[in-house]
């Protein structure tokens, strides 16, 4: 007969036997506490490694209070329910956990992969399956595609705590979020800065802190890829996370390989020494065979040395000696690793020919000694000539230009990174060439070659200083990789030491070419370049000068423009429109599906830059946060693009913005014209108008060149007159463009609005009398319609004026006519009557002028004898008559006398006058 005793298997002769099996302490049970009660306390319970594997478990006892923890070094031994110290070889954090190890994913932790959304197809939806968490030994890697991953790790505290980790973040293809929910899988409250994290450097790790309140906490760690071409995307790199807060620890951890603690009470591990090694749960390191074998400090086990390579020297430029003399000479990298005068080793080369120094660089002078010395204060040089006073009324250009490499300057540092954060053996990642700088050996593949130049500010020139503009510098460097398989260089800049953004990157081979990057904020700013190898070995150069050039170039529009046409004259405030504008048009989706949309933030006059930010939700930074940088990585300019990733409820729970990217950084101008400085606008991409009021044009460019962009980008805003919408307007793009260029060079934006309409003035509007009534009449002013104007002059208020009825002016126009028939037919009579007088005066005067005297009378009309017959000549006189006269001669013709009185003269009469 057999049975099973604590997993052991006993036999026996006897048939009738009962099998008790007595469980053993820290074999067959362990103790944990159950949970707190509502009085906070709680009961100490034994628990068997095997349910029903053994009988006689101790009682229940009660437990220490919930509140309870132990020091650092120390754990809680459960059998006596004391604080103990750790071994050798072991840690504790007292009230707290640490997680450092990843060769597998350690207890707790899971991985969760989140289908992605519908394509736009519907059908071909790609699988996550594979996308996952993955641990690399000293960290954990994230996945590089497109899928929704988190790392998840549950921890329930008995008292407020926090949890920190060390993260590298450099691609911002790939959103990175941390957040935290309760035993409800509700969200807690966290600000921007805790949430989503910030990029860091290639290579350099940040450590990110949040405070957890007491009860359930689940962390997330979450990522998600935006591919947007066929570039793969870099993970985020995460390791050391950090809880504090547990009520206690009831073991200690052993101390990962590589490291170790020799006394008891260890609260930390201590790496081992270069050239020793120490296995899982050390208290000491074993030394290597140092003849054949190396290691590293914090080393798991020793490596053999190899044979001396290329990659194990590198070459150096001595300083200027007293006779102005350098030469080039071969170090080994310390510590020396490689085996010399062995199969395939190469031997460290000989030492240059001792050679003349190369010149000072622009703005310092050497005064025959080894060293360059800057310039003073008002002096300039070019190098090789002593420091020369500036002529009256002028100023030095102040900048650094560096064209001869000797040693490196006392501004700039170089270093070499891995992903594990080590210095490359405390190798040099830049190497100084004379007339050129380049990039190091490298310890391996994936090393990131370091090279920084720091700038405490920038200062205009005092001829400048009072100009409004916002270039205050810019960098300009010549550059070329050779490249035998894959590599990559990064451009970065960190602004007043906060966060280090990526400004430009190029990958494999490129040919000698120039950048420049313009600085727009007056700060401290610190330039890195740094260069990477994968597969295999592979070299940059950045080549004379690296220069910094301090110019004007950038500036505003006041919003006013002025447009002749004809005898008109327009005038135009585009302020009316607002300092930004926003255009988000999409959706766009991506090879996997995924969708997103473009946004586009326009300042048209630049008094309040547009911004873009990358990888925060729109509504997590407030607007000081903005101002200071905080919480993202922000760019601003005229004209910027950021990726929107909208909110899809089983990923990311907000839209998310991304990929900012700067578009225009210079306003070139502002006409009417279809091109300018060499940037065309492109009206044949909007629906025509009809309208009398032109298009008007805001030109831009910036002056970053990229790998597709060589001159830049460049784009064009179009402002159209459009009484229909409201002062701000509405931003669009062409329908042909829908990502608003059509090359990926210019970049093309129509904004309608009514605040682009020109400034009202008197010839805009026209006078309508209104009728008259009750002794008034109404003068009204309308805008002539279509109303294509806004602001300026307004409209006159309504008149009103007295006038009469048309009842008066009837009865004044018929008594007024009345008159004048009267008047008329007077007149008529009086000349008819005139007419008829006058040609009865006329016959009589003809018929007495020509009938001949037949009886002469006492007066005969005969000649007398001694009378001359000139003085009996008798003279006719008309005399005219008054109106009195006519009056009275109207009156006798009424009465019957129908003759004239004729006085004829004695010869004494000079005349015959008619009366």
């Amino acid at each position: 007969t057999a049975c099973m005793c604590c997993g052991v298997k006993i036999w026996f002769c006897s048939r009738n036997v009962l099998c008790v099996c007595v469980c053993n302490w820290q074999t067959d049970y362990y103790y944990e506490y159950t949970e707190c009660d509502s009085t906070g306390s709680r009961w100490r319970v034994a628990i068997p490694q095997s349910p029903g594997a053994c009988t006689g478990l101790p009682e229940p006892v009660h437990g220490t209070e919930c509140t309870f923890s132990c020091k650092a070094g120390e754990f809680l031994e459960m059998s006596a329910q004391e604080c103990t110290q750790c071994a050798a070889g072991s840690y504790s954090l007292g009230s707290g956990i640490r997680f450092d190890q990843w060769d597998s994913m350690p207890v707790g932790f899971s991985s969760l992969a989140t289908s992605l959304e519908n394509s736009p197809n519907g059908d071909d939806r790609p699988t996550c399956n594979s996308s996952s968490w993955l641990p690399q030994g000293n960290y954990l890697e994230s996945n590089r595609d497109e899928c929704t991953v988190s790392l998840i790790y549950a921890v329930h505290l008995k008292k407020k705590g926090s949890v920190s980790f060390e993260y590298q973040y450099p691609d911002n293809n790939l959103l990175f979020e941390f957040f935290i929910q309760n035993d409800q899988c509700q969200e807690m409250d966290q600000s921007a800065d805790t949430k989503w994290l910030k990029l860091t450097n290639n290579g350099e790790w940040a450590t990110h802190t949040v405070n957890l309140k007491s009860g359930t906490n689940i962390l997330y760690w979450r990522t998600r890829g935006v591919l947007m071409g066929s570039k793969g995307l870099k993970p985020v790199l995460l390791k050391n996370v950090q809880i504090e807060g547990v009520a206690y620890t009831s073991e200690c951890f052993p101390c990962k390989p590589g490291t170790f603690s020799r006394v008891p009470g260890s609260t930390k591990c201590e790496p081992c020494l270069r050239d020793t090694y120490a296995g899982h749960g050390a208290s000491s390191c074993t030394p290597c065979n140092a003849t054949t074998q190396y290691a590293a400090q914090g080393s798991a086990m020793c490596k053999d040395r190899p044979p001396c390579s290329r990659k194990d020297y590198f070459q150096i430029h001595t300083k200027c000696d007293h006779e102005g003399k350098t030469q080039v000479i071969y170090k080994w990298i310390e510590p020396k690793i490689c085996l010399e005068g062995v199969t395939g080793a190469e031997s460290l080369p000989p030492s240059g020919e001792r050679e003349p120094c190369p010149p000072c660089n622009p703005g310092f002078y050497n005064n025959d000694t080894a060293t360059c010395s800057p310039c003073p204060p008002g002096t300039y040089s070019d190098g090789m000539k002593p420091c020369t006073w500036c002529p009256a009324g002028t100023e030095p250009s102040l900048g650094y230009e560096f064209k001869w490499w000797n040693i490196l300057p006392p501004n700039m540092k170089t270093s070499c990174f891995n992903v594990g954060n080590n210095k490359c053996d405390n190798m040099n990642g830049w190497e100084v060439a004379g007339d050129h700088i380049q990039s190091g050996a490298g310890s391996s593949d994936n090393d990131y070659l370091i090279l920084n130049i720091h700038i405490p500010g920038f200062k205009l020139p005092t001829s400048m200083s009072s100009h409004s503009a916002t270039e205050f510098g810019r960098i300009t460097f010549e550059f070329e990789t050779v490249c035998v398989a894959d590599c990559e260089l990064y451009f970065m800049m960190d602004v007043n030491r906060k966060s280090t953004t990526v400004v430009e990157s190029w990958e494999k081979t490129k040919t000698r070419q120039t950048y420049t990057h313009v600085m727009t904020k007056n700060a401290s700013v610190s330039y890195t370049w740094a260069f990477q190898r994968t597969n295999q070995p592979s070299d940059v150069s950045i080549s004379c000068p690296v220069s910094f050039i301090f110019t004007l170039g950038f500036c505003y529009s006041d919003c006013h423009f002025t447009y002749a046409e004809g005898n008109a004259t327009l005038t135009y405030d585009f302020s009316l429109l607002g300092s930004v504008g926003s255009l988000m048009n999409g959706p766009s989706f991506t090879s996997k599906g995924t969708k997103y949309f473009h946004h586009f933030n326009i300042s048209l006059c630049g008094g309040k830059l547009a911004e873009c930010t990358d990888n925060v939700t729109d509504l997590s930074i407030t607007d000081s946060q903005r101002e200071n940088g905080e919480g993202a990585n922000a760019v601003k300019t005229f004209i910027c693009q950021s990726t929107i990733i909208p909110a899809t409820g089983r990923g990311f729970h907000t839209a998310l913005a991304s990929q900012s990217i700067n578009l225009a950084d210079t306003l070139l101008g502002v006409t009417v014209e279809s091109t300018l400085d060499g940037v065309r606008a492109r009206p044949e991409l909007y629906p025509q108008t009809s309208k009398k009021v032109p298009d008007v044009n805001f030109y831009y460019r910036s002056l970053e060149a990229t790998s597709s962009c060589e001159s830049g980008r460049s784009a064009v805003v179009t402002l159209r007159c459009n009484p229909e919408k409201n002062t701000k307007g509405e931003l669009s793009v062409p329908s042909q463009c829908p990502a608003g260029t059509c090359d990926g060079c210019t970049f093309h934006f129509l904004w309608e609005s009514s605040g682009a309409c020109p400034t009202c003035t008197e010839r805009d509007y026209h006078q309508i009398e209104g009728a008259c009534k009750g002794d008034q009449q109404d003068l009204l002013y309308v805008w002539t319609e279509p109303k294509l104007c806004i602001g300026g002059v307004n409209l006159p208020e309504k008149e009103t004026l007295p006038c009469e009825g048309m009842e008066f002016w009837v009865r004044l126009g018929a008594g007024l006519g009345t008159f004048t028939a009267v008047l008329l037919v007077i007149l008529i009579c009086y000349f008819w009557k005139k007419s008829k007088r006058l040609e009865y005066k006329y016959s009589r005067l003809v018929m007495s002028a020509n009938k001949e005297c037949e009886m002469p009378g006492a007066d005969s009309c005969a000649v007398m004898e001694g009378e001359n017959e000139g003085d009996m000549e008798d003279e006719i006189v008309y005399t005219k008559p008054s109106l009195l006269g006519k009056l009275k001669a109207i009156a006798s013709k009424g009465n019957g006398e129908h003759y004239e009185h004729v006085q004829l003269n004695s010869s004494h009469s000079k005349a015959l006058v008619w009366s």
